[in-house]
């Protein structure tokens, strides 16, 4: 039997009326309430302002004179934000008392119907409950609750206000198996800090109910999300070159919801050291970024040792991306570096792979109304093994974008000069190239100009063209030869700093058109099957601008009297003028093979879907003005792709000429000496597969899901240091997933003369059973019959717990590390770690 109330109180009185009675008003039963001890009810005259709402299974029985209501059966009541269910259910209007408590179960000797309260997005259990709706505060005995993935117990709660609850006999955990806690956390008193932490004093952990036997004398667990303040805690380990570490050790400091510092130590027993740092900013939708530095003294051998060597390394790393306006934008990578030594701070295995630091920074702007655009960048790329480096700075570049200047804006038909169409391109360039001590700088300013019709003959495009390039430099270089002590020439290279503008020109034509072919199966699934052709052709001109009317080329005598023709400006960042004069043809043939499957006429929701299977592409050239080997070699190339499960690319080129010896080519053709028409000088392809199984519909892995900052930071704040043996979690709920790449390549000029490369990659995740996650990633190199990286860990899953076995087998970086840990990210510092590594670096 159900009832309905609404009660509508006004800020004068308590005025009640009853939305829905289907029964009689039953009398009051017996029931024995918690005393009120605890709470402050000094009668208010205005303790209701709202509607309530009020609903029972049994009966709703009212005491007007007393200004009393009860409620029995499965009673609910609401109020503003607050929400309270229970057997019976006592409200007293004068004191703004709400008193409820389960009904006893002879028959399974337990309460049933217990309370349970729930405000503002917050549940709390218990058996018995007093609570103050005006005051928000109360007293639940044998009370539960979670919060943010955390569960906290106790024989007695008390709120105190909005934000702050006492627990006594107080039980903290995150493993959500209710009946038995695999850990937990006891103490006689608790206090907790609505979403920000739980203090509390001689605090026992229990790991299955057993006790660990000495207490902490107090503690403070974290229950709010997101970043927050605190110590990192340290990892421990042996290293064969530097001894026993203390690793990682430091302080997060959380500044502000936009802004982050990460500071840890590294240090070693036989007298190393590395410092680190981290700051990140981040401002959702507008900027975000990292400064990331280390400095670092390593000692190899005792103080005595004769062959003891110390350096001092340092690194400097900066990211930041940044929309400055819809049309501006700001992204830098930038690393810099003191020498070769970054396998002493890598934070990520891939690091291990690479032998060069390459920073990028660019502005860019573009402007929507005319399409034109404009960046200013910097690059940079140091190589470890020289400690050369290579600096452009800056890049300027202005771009242009098409313009059709007679293209009428209505009509669809298109006169010959409405086609007509150019596009410009400017660049400033500063190049800096430092080898050892030796500093070179070159800059320039480069123009490109280019004008084009594209009109339309029947079903082929004709597109004639015109490019004008001007490079503006302010040097030259300047050759002469002087006899050397054997007697040889000796060649003497000079800058010659002066204003010279090189100007060079080219003209072409390209025809090209489109036909296709489809063919309609319409069985097993196939409905079409298209075949689209692109036959193409071009013609390019370029003149000869190494004559002597250009003023591009000059002459040095040797020792032998004769003149010999030099490039003054081949040192140049956008190099000089040809040297010969060339007329080209170029065929090229494209061809797409794609495939419509049919629809499922037994679900109207069946749509058709286009895969495309094959791309296959040819092209070859002729120059007409070279005195031999006119033609180039014939290149193939092809692509297909099965959804996302498999790939395969590849390309090829074949010769039409003989060879002789060593000479990969000679100017005769392999049709006039009997050895066919083609000849292969290179190959290579690449295949890719991806694989996995269906994902499990239920898991016992819970995967935490955390709101979403305003500030725009990675949410998974455990993952800020990714060291060597850094990997995501695993996930369980997929019981395998394989990923395999196979490379090869094989280039052969000469049938004698092969060079072939080879190698395998991939990553494999297979759940052994429910519980247990095998994953194995690595390299190998077929030819050198080498592996490169792999490494292997196995991983548990221990319902709140998780284990982490990471073995690095070989390589310069062997090792392993054994990390337990709990699941949940506000406890990630409780765990037991044990790492191993020997690095046989320099």
């Amino acid at each position: 039997m159900k009832q309905k109330l609404i009660l509508i109180l006004s800020l004068i009185f308590i005025h009640i009326s009853i939305a829905q009675i289907n029964d009689s008003i039953l009398a009051p039963q017996n029931f024995d309430p918690l005393p009120d001890t605890s709470l402050n009810t000094k009668p208010k005259k205005y303790d209701v302002d709202t509607t309530v709402f009020a609903e029972a299974k049994d009966s709703i029985f009212f005491k007007i004179k007393e200004k009393k209501m009860l409620i029995y059966g499965n009673g609910n009541l609401k109020y503003k934000q607050t929400e309270i269910k229970s057997g019976r259910i006592e409200i007293d209007f004068e004191k703004s008392i709400i008193d409820a408590y389960g009904i006893k179960d002879d028959s399974l000797n337990k309460y049933i119907e217990t309370p349970v309260l729930a405000e503002a997005g917050e549940t709390y259990k218990g058996n018995r409950m007093k609570y103050n709706f005006k005051t928000q505060q109360g007293v639940i005995s044998f009370a539960q609750t979670e919060q943010e993935g955390s569960k906290y117990t106790g024989q007695q709660i008390k709120k105190v206000d909005k934000d702050v609850y006492f627990i006594a006999d107080g039980v903290y955990t995150t493993c959500d198996n209710d009946s038995c806690p695999h850990y937990y956390f006891y103490s006689p008193k608790m206090k907790v800090i609505h979403k920000e932490q739980i203090i509390a004093e001689w605090i026992f952990l229990h790991f299955g109910g057993v006790p660990f036997p000495i207490p902490l004398p107090f503690a403070v667990f974290p229950i709010e999300s997101g970043r927050r303040s605190g110590i990192i805690p340290p990892v421990f380990g042996d290293d064969a070159t530097y001894g026993t570490y203390f690793s990682r050790f430091g302080y997060f400091w959380a500044i502000s919801d936009y802004m982050d510092l990460n500071l840890t130590g590294d240090f070693y027993t036989r007298g190393s050291y590395r410092v680190n740092s981290l700051f990140r900013y981040a401002k959702r939708y507008e900027f975000n970024g990292n400064l990331e530095g280390s400095y670092g003294s390593f000692v190899v051998g005792e103080k005595d040792d004769p062959d003891r060597t110390e350096t001092n390394d340092w690194r400097l790393r900066w990211n930041h991306n940044q929309n400055i306006t819809p049309t501006m934008r700001f992204d830098a990578r930038l690393e810099f570096l003191s020498n070769n030594r970054v396998t002493r701070n890598i934070s990520d295995v891939n690091d291990l792979l690479r032998n060069e630091a390459i920073s990028n920074a660019t502005l860019f702007k573009s402007w929507d109304e005319s399409g034109n655009s404009m960046s200013i960048s910097y690059n940079r790329r140091q190589i470890f093994e020289t400690n050369e480096v290579y600096e452009i700075l800056p890049n300027i570049t202005f771009t242009l974008s098409q313009k059709y200047p007679f293209r009428s804006k209505t009509g669809t038909s298109q006169s010959l000069l409405e086609t007509f169409g150019y596009s410009y391109s400017g660049t400033f360039e500063n190049r800096r190239n430092r080898k050892d001590s030796d500093l070179k700088i070159r800059g320039g300013i480069n123009h490109q100009l280019s004008a084009s019709l594209s009109p339309k003959i029947g079903y082929i495009s004709i597109s004639p063209s015109f490019n004008y390039q001007e490079r503006w430099y302010n040097k030259r270089i300047e050759k002469y030869s002087i006899p050397n002590y054997e007697g040889n020439d000796s060649i003497i290279t000079n800058d010659v700093k002066e204003i010279n503008f090189v100007r060079t020109f080219s003209i072409g034509v390209n025809a090209s058109t489109k036909f296709y072919g489809i063919f309609n199966p319409e069985m097993l699934g196939v409905k079409s099957i298209r075949h689209t052709v692109i036959p193409g052709i071009s013609y390019s001109f370029t003149p000869d601008f190494s004559t002597d009317g250009w003023g591009y080329y000059d002459y040095y005598t040797n020792q032998a009297g004769q003149r010999i023709k030099y490039n003054k400006f081949e040192q140049e960042i956008f190099g000089g003028a040809s040297n010969r004069e060339s007329q080209a043809l170029n065929f090229s043939l494209s061809n797409v093979f794609e495939m419509k499957t049919q629809s499922d006429p037994t679900d109207t929701t069946s749509k058709e879907n286009k895969v495309q299977l094959l791309n296959l592409n040819a092209n070859i050239g002729y120059d007409f003005t070279a005195d031999s080997l006119r033609f180039s070699d014939l290149r193939l190339t092809y692509r297909t792709q099965i959804g996302n499960v498999f790939s395969f690319n590849g390309g090829s080129s074949f010769s039409l000429y003989d060879y002789e010896g060593t000479t990969p080519r000679v100017n005769r053709f392999l049709y006039d000496v009997g050895k066919g028409l083609l000849r292969l000088t290179s190959f290579n392809f690449s295949i890719s597969l991806t694989l996995s199984g269906e994902k499990l519909k239920s898991t016992q892995t819970q995967q935490t899901t955390r709101p979403t900052q305003e500030s725009g930071f990675a949410q998974d704040n455990r993952n800020i240091y990714q060291g060597l043996y850094y990997m995501s979690d695993p996930d369980f709920s997929i019981p395998w997933d394989l990923n395999l790449n196979f490379y090869y390549n094989e280039y052969r000029p000469t049938p004698s003369n092969i060079t072939k490369t080879s190698s395998i990659s991939g990553s494999m995740n297979v759940n052994l059973t429910p519980a247990w996650k095998l994953s194995i990633t690595g390299s190998y190199d077929l030819n050198r019959k080498e592996f490169a990286a792999p490494q292997i860990r196995v991983s548990r899953d221990l319902h709140c717990w998780i284990m982490n076995f990471t073995w690095n087998p070989i390589g310069t970086f062997r090792g392993y590390m054994l990390e337990i840990r709990v699941k949940a990210p506000q406890l990630q510092d409780l765990k037991i770690t044990k790492r191993d590594q020997f690095f046989e670096g320099r």
